[in-house]
C-alpha cells in the first residue's frame, strides 16, 4: 500500500510538473537580448524570438537587436522565427510579396548563421488563407496568431495557432495566472510579449518589474516553457 502511494505521489508530481506553456517575443525588440534572455536563461526557460526588419529597425540601434546579438540568441538555445521583412499586414500583401518578405528574413538569418526559420507569426495577428499557402509551400511548420485562449492539442491548424495571453501594459499577474489555468495533458497556452520594455510601442510594452513577476510565477509553479518550435505536431 506505501509503494502504491507513493507510485501515486509520483505519478501526480510529474504529471503537474509537466504543465506547458510556449513563450514568444515579437518585433525584434533590443530588450530582448540585454534583458529578457537572461532572465529566461537563469530559469531554464525557452522561447521563441519573432524577427522583423519592421519600424525603426535599422535607424535606431538603441530600441532594436542587431543581427548579430539575434545570431547569439540563437547561440544560446533560443528559436528564431520569422515576422516578414517590414511587418506588414499579410492580408495587404500578395502571395510573391510575402513570399518575398519571408525569404528577406530567411537570408538573413542565413548570412548570420542561423537555421532557416520554421515558425511564423501574423505581423498585427492578421490571418490570411493565401499566407496558409505560402507558409506550406516555403516549410513552415507552425505560425502563431492572435486571440486569447490555449491551443487544443492535435485539435488546431498549426498554422493558425491561438495565443492564451498577449501582454500589455495593464496587464496584470492574475490575468497571466487565469491564462496559465488552461493548461493540462490536452492544452498549451502560448504566451505573446513584445519589449520588455518596449518603447517605440508603448500600447504593447511590458514592466521589466512584471515581467520578472510573471517568470517567477512559471517557475514557482513548475511550468515546462518552451519554444513554439517544440509544440507537439501531432
Amino acid at each position: 500500500m506505501r509503494l502504491l502511494f507513493l507510485s501515486l505521489f509520483l505519478l501526480l508530481f510529474n504529471l503537474k510538473a509537466e504543465k506547458i506553456v510556449v513563450l514568444t517575443f515579437d518585433d525584434s525588440v533590443k530588450s530582448h537580448y540585454t534583458f529578457v534572455a537572461p532572465l529566461l536563461k537563469e530559469y531554464g526557460f525557452n522561447a521563441t524570438f519573432f524577427i522583423t526588419e519592421g519600424f525603426s529597425f535599422h535607424k535606431r540601434k538603441d530600441l532594436y537587436m542587431t543581427w548579430e546579438e539575434v545570431k547569439k540568441l540563437h547561440d544560446q538555445g533560443f528559436e528564431i522565427g520569422n515576422h516578414t521583412k517590414a511587418h506588414r499586414n499579410v492580408k495587404k500583401m500578395t502571395k510573391d510579396q510575402l513570399r518575398q518578405s519571408l525569404e528577406h528574413i530567411e537570408k538573413q538569418c542565413k548570412k548570420h548563421g542561423i537555421p532557416k526559420p520554421t515558425s511564423f507569426c501574423y505581423p498585427g495577428y492578421a490571418t490570411d488563407p493565401k499566407a496558409l499557402s505560402v507558409l506550406k509551400d516555403m516549410g513552415y511548420n507552425l505560425a502563431r496568431a492572435g486571440g486569447n485562449k490555449a491551443s487544443k492539442v492535435g485539435k488546431e491548424d498549426l498554422l493558425l495557432l491561438p495565443q492564451a495571453f498577449d501582454a500589455k501594459p495593464k496587464s496584470t499577474l492574475d490575468q497571466f495566472k487565469k491564462a496559465l489555468d488552461q493548461a493540462d495533458a490536452k492544452h498549451i497556452p502560448i504566451l505573446t510579449f513584445h519589449g520588455v520594455p518596449d518603447i517605440e510601442h508603448p500600447w504593447v510594452n511590458t514592466d521589466p518589474e512584471k515581467f520578472k513577476s510573471y517568470m517567477k510565477y512559471l517557475k514557482d509553479n513548475n511550468f515546462k516553457v518552451i519554444a513554439l518550435r517544440d509544440y507537439p505536431l501531432n
